[in-house]
């Protein structure tokens, strides 16, 4: 194995604040991270900017930029990319809308007068939510309105001949009443107050309760978008791609760009998700043909929607202990070279529990060149070393340089 290869191991949401409880510190600065400590005495640390000026922060439009596609020039909405992952066969007349199963409070008030408590249900199961969305689509389903099954909480609705409406994002709105928030569509919003009224008391919530678990109680409908047209990832690099993720949406880009999309066991978006099954996957890639690998992690993201301080923390040191070590571990074992790029899609403050457009930090890896830096990789000593990228989709190219 002479050729030279290429990972991206992105920590969704990643980048942070100081938070006061860390000493001033963010996550990503206060986790122990003995791999990317050892990587970035070794490597170019720098900021990049990867929401375009006047796009709404999301891992859609980040992600995008980061496999070197302008969102500004490629991006249709994001549900449109995850039906691309869960095979949706669209038509140029559909619209695809992101379906969570959300959490709503339950006290007797109106149903716009309800709180939303969880936008993903408490990391519920594909399968348990397969089962609450069966009993949505028993009633809901017609000719003009689709459901289809996606990953844990995250699905899909295809609205035959429908429009590219504004729609709140579940996750932007989280503890606060949801009356402002809903569409002015009438029927999104007729089937999302009928979905509460079909799963409030749906057996898996009744468990799922009787559990301290959060039920999935609601449709929330949003992400709104039509059929997608990505160039071929290989014909515009030259490299032949995989993409190891758990989550529909990073399925989704891959499979609209051509490139291959890993199948992991136990792969689940969350927290305790199989690590080691999706180095196993990258390494697997590479060893067999291909030219590049991206490592989509998305627990730092989830960790900062919940304002979960430590579990960020946590989701960090498993992306550092179970993901970067093992893989460069394995890389310098095969004797093989390679260019690591670690960064962020945007970061995912503890304080706004949401997305911010902020630019990320990166750490840029060459094992064929081992100068020695000073650099720790954190946004403080990123923004410090005045290394800067402007535009997010030019730094695949930094990746790919010679």
């Amino acid at each position: 194995m002479s050729d030279k290869k290429y990972i991206i191991v992105l920590g969704d949401g990643m980048a942070d604040e100081p938070i006061e409880e860390l000493g001033g510190k963010t996550p990503l600065a206060y986790a122990s991270t003995p791999a990317m400590d050892r990587l970035s005495k070794l490597s170019q640390v720098g900021l990049v900017h990867t929401i375009p000026e006047g796009m709404k922060p999301g891992s859609d439009t980040a992600n995008l930029s980061v496999l070197g596609y302008d969102p500004k020039l490629y991006y249709s909405g994001r549900s449109p990319l995850e039906a691309l992952s869960i095979g949706v066969p669209m038509k140029d007349t559909d619209v695809a809308l992101r379906c969570n199963i959300v959490t709503l409070s339950e006290e007797d008030v109106p149903f716009e007068e309800r709180t939303i408590i969880d936008h993903s249900s408490g990391e519920i199961s594909t399968e348990d939510c397969a089962v609450l969305l069966e009993a949505v689509k028993k009633e809901l389903q017609s000719k003009t309105y689709q459901f289809y099954v996606g990953t844990s909480y995250r699905h899909c609705l295809i609205w035959n001949h429908g429009s590219v409406i504004e729609l709140s994002q579940p996750h932007d709105v989280l503890g606060q009443v949801i009356g402002q928030y809903l569409p002015a569509d009438e029927n999104l919003l007729y089937m999302m107050k009928r979905s509460y009224e079909i799963l409030v008391n749906h057996p898996i919530n009744i468990e799922r309760k009787k559990q301290g678990l959060n039920p999935a109680n609601c449709c929330w409908f949003w992400g709104a978008g039509t059929k997608p047209m990505l160039s071929s990832f290989q014909e515009k690099t030259g490299k032949k791609g995989m993409m190891v993720s758990a989550v529909d949406l990073l399925k989704g880009i891959a499979v609209g760009a051509g490139m291959g999309v890993a199948k992991v066991e136990g792969a689940n978006g969350g927290l305790h998700t199989n690590y080691e099954g999706k180095v196993q996957a990258a390494l697997d890639a590479l060893r067999n043909g291909y030219d590049f690998v991206y490592i989509h992690v998305e627990a730092p993201d989830e960790m900062g929607h919940q304002g979960s301080v430590e579990r960020k923390v946590q989701a960090i040191e498993y992306l550092d202990q179970r993901v970067i070590e093992p893989l460069t571990k394995a890389l310098d074992q095969d004797k093989v070279p390679y260019r690591l790029l670690v960064m962020p899609d945007h970061p995912t403050p503890i304080r706004v529990r949401t997305h911010t457009a902020k630019s990320v930090p990166y750490l840029l890896y060459d094992s064929a060149d081992l100068s020695k830096e000073s650099w720790q990789y954190n946004e403080k000593e990123a923004k410090e070393s005045g290394n800067f990228i402007p535009l997010g989709h030019t730094i695949i190219d930094k990746l790919f340089e010679k």
